[in-house]
């Protein structure tokens, strides 16, 4: 288990504060943050490039805060992959080993069973500068993987590949995991960390402000930066009166919202996932409290189904089926009907 226990760190004007966040022995833990919010910070700190000053972090019990790197049982692989031009990809793997008490056959033995598990086992005689980049990405898995670290690093190690290669480097990434390998990653690709982690830290401006699994956090973002961070396009603000416990009204732009909160009254905003939004032809006959009328203002193709701006007043972004298109005739002009349930809107207090 890794724990990062109140770190702070200032480097120039820019600062980590109190950084607290636990992964789990055997778990893969996303820190999800847009660039220059700290992330790689971070993970210097934790892989001992950088020395905080505050904090500890704590690797399986152990306080490593002060541990020399080559001590600390980290691995760490960089978004550039940093191998050694000069050296064979054999010799990239092996080089962590060579400074240790294993054998010649041992090393040979420990390199081939990485080289097999990463599928780079036909490329052990080229040198990096003949690689693709995703064949550089799994070599540098496997060089961090040498020793049999405790932890792996990966400081965003699919930024610089194209899609294909993305997605053939998360399935490796998967099944090391698999193997039992603790593993930390930092990205600012919320869909990349929701494919790959089984929990995720967001961090903003220096410090984590929410923890959770994706499903916790894609799903009840805690603040508007987080929410419109992991992609939540309908965040309004406004007022939310009624009484706990019962269905509560949100006034937005002159628009009544119902929805359930335990929140106080007060100034805050709520957040719509698109794809909680039901579009049809005519009033609909469900539970469904909020129904109001509306105008589509745009429709666009999106990476699954169509993505639509619908006019209420107020404009909402909604993700529907290419199916639906076309049975409802959706285009710029067309009215329509839009419905929410109570439980479809999450209400964030300011």
């Amino acid at each position: 288990m890794l724990k990062v226990e109140n770190i702070s760190v200032r480097l120039g004007k820019f600062e980590l504060r109190d950084v607290i966040f636990t992964a789990d022995p055997g778990g893969y833990f996303v820190l999800l943050g847009m660039s220059g919010a700290g992330k790689s910070v971070l993970l210097q700190v934790v892989g001992g490039l950088i020395r905080p000053d505050r904090g500890r972090v704590i690797l399986n019990g152990r306080d490593i805060t002060s541990e020399k790197i080559q001590k600390r049982g980290v691995g760490l692989v960089f978004q550039d992959s940093a191998l050694f031009p000069h050296m064979s990809v054999y010799r990239n793997i092996a080089y962590p080993l060579l400074s240790g008490r294993m054998g010649r056959s041992q090393v040979r033995r420990r390199v081939g069973e990485l080289a097999d598990i990463t599928r780079v086992a036909h490329l052990l005689k080229r040198t990096p500068l003949n690689l693709s980049g995703g064949e550089q990405q799994r070599v540098a898995l496997a060089r961090a993987l040498a020793p049999e670290p405790e932890l792996l690093l990966l400081d965003e190690p699919l930024s610089s590949l194209d899609v294909r290669l993305r997605s053939d480097l998360r399935a490796l990434l998967r099944d090391i995991n698999g193997r039992g390998q603790t593993m930390v990653h930092v990205t600012h690709d919320y869909e990349e960390a929701a494919m790959l982690a089984g929990r995720i830290g967001v961090i903003e401006n220096g410090t984590v402000v929410q923890t959770g699994t994706p499903g916790e956090v894609f799903l009840n973002p805690r603040s508007e930066f987080v929410a419109r961070f992991v992609g939540i396009r309908n965040i309004f603000g406004g007022t939310l009166g009624g009484n706990k416990g019962t269905l509560r009204n949100f006034i937005s732009g002159g628009i009544k919202f119902t929805l359930l909160s335990d929140e106080p009254p007060g100034e805050g905003f709520v957040v719509v996932r698109a794809e909680d939004i039901v579009i049809s032809a005519s009033r609909p006959s469900s539970s469904a409290v909020n129904n109001f009328p509306g105008t589509v203002r745009s429709v666009q193709p999106a990476r699954i189904g169509a993505e639509m701006m619908v006019d209420i007043g107020i404009e909402l972004g909604a993700l529907v089926s290419e199916e639906s298109v076309a049975s409802l005739g959706l285009k710029p002009g067309k009215k329509v009907w839009v419905s929410l349930k109570a439980t479809a809107i999450k209400y964030i207090r300011r």
